[in-house]
C-alpha cells in the first residue's frame, strides 16, 4: 500500500469519523437506539485511527520540510541538524505505516464483545474433570488481572473435583477479541492423583469462547420460547433443592435448550438463560464466519472444530506449548495460576500478520 493510498484511506476514514460524531450529536440520535448503539460502537472503533492520521500526517510534512532544508541550506549545523532527522523520519515512517496497515483492516465486529465460556471435561476421566477444573481457575485468575468479571450460569461437579462441565459470562470491553484464542481442546500431561505407580496420563479438556450477543444483535419472540422451571442442585444454602428458581429455556424453532441455575432468584436465573439463549441463536450465523476465516488463519479454531488440539500442558516438565504457534514456555505453575497474556499476545502478533496477508492478497 503506498504512501499516498494510506493517506486517501486515512483521510477518508476521518471525514466518516466527523460524519457519524455529528450523527450522534443530534437531538433526535436517542430516538432509534438500535442506530444509535451501532453508529456509537463505529465512532469507538474509528477513534484510534483518528488519533494515528495527525500524527502520520505530521511525520510526513516534517520529512518533507527536513528534506528540503537539507538540500537548500548552506549552514553546515542546520544541515546536520536535517540530515538526523530525515534518518529519523525514514526509519520510523515505516514502522508507522505497518501499524496504520492494521488499524485499516477492518477488525472483527465481535472482538469488542462479552463473552460466554464453556469448559467441558474430555478424554480422561475424574482427571479430565480436575483439569477442566484448573483451566476455569486459570481463566478466573486472568479475569481478575484484566478487571473482568465471570458469573457462573450452570455447572456441573466431578466425582472427585473440578468440573464435567461448566458455563459462564465473562463480563468486560474486548473479552471475546482476548479470549477467542482459547478455543480448541487443551491437554495435560501428568501422574494424576489416583495412579499409583506414577505413570503419566494424558487427559484433556475442551473449551469454546462465544462472543455474547447484544440486546440489539437477535430478536427473540418469546413465542417460541418453552420456559421449564426445576429445584437447582449443588453448593448454594438452604433454597438449593426446596425453591423451584433453576431455569430451562428452549428455542422451540432451533431445538436450542439452555439452563441457568447459579443464582436463587428465578428471575435472575431467567435473564442469564435469556441472554445465553441470544448467544447460542446468533452464534449459528457467526459460526459460518468463523469456520472460513479457520481455513486461512492457524491462530483461530472454528466453532466447527472444537476436537483441534492447541495447548499442551506438560506437569513433569513444567512445560506449555502452543501448537498453533509452535511455542514453549517453561512456567506452567505460573501459567496456571493466570498468566496466560504472553501466549495471547504471540498469537494476536501471528494472527495479525495473518490478517495483513489476507489484505494484500
Amino acid at each position: 500500500m503506498s504512501e499516498n493510498n494510506i493517506l486517501a484511506k486515512l483521510e477518508g476514514l476521518t471525514k466518516k469519523f466527523e460524519t457519524i460524531g455529528a450523527q450522534l450529536g443530534e437531538p433526535g440520535a436517542l430516538s432509534d437506539m438500535k442506530r444509535y448503539v451501532s453508529l456509537n460502537k463505529e465512532y469507538r472503533e474509528l477513534e484510534p485511527i483518528v488519533a494515528v492520521t495527525a500524527t502520520y500526517k505530521k511525520a510526513l510534512t516534517d520529512l518533507a520540510n527536513a528534506k528540503t532544508i537539507l538540500a537548500t541550506e548552506k549552514d553546515a549545523e542546520l544541515r546536520e541538524m536535517a540530515k538526523e532527522e530525515v534518518d529519523l523520519l525514514e526509519a520510523s515512517i515505516p514502522q508507522m505505516e505497518e501499524k496504520i496497515k492494521l488499524l485499516l483492516i477492518p477488525a472483527d465486529p465481535q472482538d469488542s464483545k462479552s463473552a460466554i465460556l464453556e469448559i467441558r471435561a474430555g478424554t480422561g476421566g475424574d482427571e479430565a474433570s480436575i483439569f477442566a477444573g484448573e483451566l476455569f481457575r486459570m481463566y478466573v485468575k486472568f479475569a481478575e488481572k484484566k478487571g473482568w468479571k465471570i458469573e457462573i450460569n450452570s455447572s456441573s461437579e466431578g466425582t472427585v473435583g473440578g468440573y464435567k462441565e461448566i458455563i459462564c459470562e465473562v463480563k468486560g470491553h474486548g473479552v471475546y477479541g482476548i479470549l477467542k484464542y482459547e478455543s480448541g481442546v487443551h491437554r495435560v500431561q501428568r501422574v494424576p492423583q489416583t495412579e499409583t505407580q506414577g505413570r503419566v496420563h494424558t487427559s484433556a479438556a475442551s473449551v469454546a469462547v462465544l462472543p455474547e450477543a447484544d440486546e440489539f444483535d437477535v430478536e427473540l419472540n418469546l413465542n417460541d420460547i418453552r420456559k421449564d422451571t426445576f429445584c437447582s442442585s449443588g453448593p448454594g444454602g438452604q433454597s438449593v433443592n426446596t425453591t423451584y428458581s433453576a431455569i430451562r429455556l428452549t428455542h422451540i424453532p432451533t431445538g436450542i435448550v439452555v439452563q441457568c441455575q447459579d443464582e436463587k432468584s428465578q428471575l435472575k436465573n431467567f435473564d442469564k438463560a435469556l441472554a445465553e439463549l441470544r448467544t447460542r441463536l446468533y452464534n449459528m450465523e457467526y459460526e459460518k464466519y468463523l469456520n472460513e476465516i479457520s481455513k486461512k488463519r492457524k491462530t483461530m479454531v472454528s466453532t466447527g472444530d472444537r476436537s483441534a488440539k492447541i495447548r499442551t500442558y506438560n506437569y513433569p516438565q513444567s512445560r506449555v506449548t502452543d501448537h498453533r504457534i509452535n511455542y514453549t514456555m517453561y512456567n506452567l505453575p505460573v501459567f496456571m495460576d493466570g498468566d496466560i497474556q504472553e501466549v495471547i499476545d504471540r498469537l494476536q502478533v501471528a494472527e495479525n500478520a495473518e490478517r495483513l496477508k489476507e489484505s494484500e492478497e
